[in-house]
């Protein structure tokens, strides 16, 4: 089982990107899905959620800015950010929770670095 993350990158303030995150190997399924961030010197926190049934949270920095999607049928999850700041910038992991026939547990990506330059 793996998550691959893609989407980072370099972008100026107000810019915008899109990150994905898609689930493989073998699982029946997955419950939730989200994506972390952390900056340097900080310590890691959830920017936004996403249950099976799609309920979204977010951490209140982004909300109006970020929004997160998936689709089920790719097993990915999306982040798509806009009117990106400074304090954005940090590395971005996303989060599973995948199904097995022992429960749900859960899994991470390698990171995608995103920097916003001023």
């Amino acid at each position: 089982v793996q998550l691959v993350e893609s989407g980072g990158g370099l972008v100026q303030v107000g810019g915008s990107l899109r990150l994905s995150c898609a689930a493989s190997g073998s699982f029946f399924g997955i419950d939730e899905m989200g994506w972390y961030r952390q900056a340097p010197e900080k310590q890691r926190e959830l920017v936004a959620r996403i249950t099976g049934g799609g309920s979204t949270n977010y951490a209140d920095s982004v909300k109006g800015r970020f929004t997160i999607s998936r689709d089920n049928a790719k097993n990915t999850v999306y982040l798509q950010m806009n009117n990106l700041r400074p304090e954005d910038t940090a590395v971005y992991y996303c989060k599973a929770d995948l199904i097995s026939g022992k429960g749900a547990y859960p899994y991470w990506g390698q990171g995608t670095q995103v920097t916003v330059s001023s």
